[in-house]
């Protein structure tokens, strides 16, 4: 069921495309939306470039302003996007059309979250990338935001320190704690 708010907007269409399990392409749109508590918040929308039904993601971002929310759209990455389908697909909210979207946006607000237990806000699995080699998990780290790196430290839980001391740490920093607790982890 289509939620129409009109405060939602596509934020950044994005230009790298998307692949589903099946092989269907999608092009992805980052959208946002003011909160009625304050702030706005962020989710992907993914259309089948072959047509069919659009999906989206939950919430994959809350920021204080439309300005930080626009940001965090340039900031997503191909890796990002292929994770935040397989999530959409895994969960999907359709909308029952077969035609291309109408702009701004096609939702009103991200979909529920598929489950609040163990909910992660982490684009990757560091232990599985690291399952690849360490030099592959380097790269995929070096190419996120360092707040990025900040929610896999948190959500895989390879460090102690608090989400301040963490923000404040270099994204060179944070990839070595992260790569050093994969590692140490992995041995066990």
């Amino acid at each position: 069921m289509q939620t129409t708010n009109h405060a939602a907007e596509t934020l950044l269409q994005l230009s790298s495309l998307a692949t589903g399990p099946d092989g269907t392409r999608y092009e992805a749109r980052a959208c946002g939306a003011p909160m009625p508590e304050g702030g706005w918040q962020g989710w992907i929308e993914f259309v089948p470039i072959a047509g069919g039904n659009p999906v989206r993601t939950s919430r994959e971002t809350t920021q204080p302003n439309r300005t930080d929310t626009e940001y965090w759209a340039t900031g997503l990455t191909p890796v990002y996007l292929d994770g935040a389908l397989a999530r959409a697909l895994k969960e999907p909210s359709r909308v029952g059309i077969d035609s291309p979207p109408p702009q701004p946006a096609i939702f009103g607000a991200p979909a529920p979250p598929a489950s609040s237990v163990g909910a992660r806000n982490s684009i990757i699995d560091p232990f599985s990338v690291y399952a690849h080699g360490e030099v592959h998990l380097r790269k995929q780290l070096d190419a996120m935001a360092a707040w990025h790196l900040v929610n896999i430290a948190r959500d895989y839980e390879l460090t102690a320190a608090d989400v301040n001391t963490l923000n404040r740490m270099s994204s060179y920093e944070l990839i070595e704690l992260i790569v050093s607790g994969v590692r140490s982890r992995s041995r066990r």
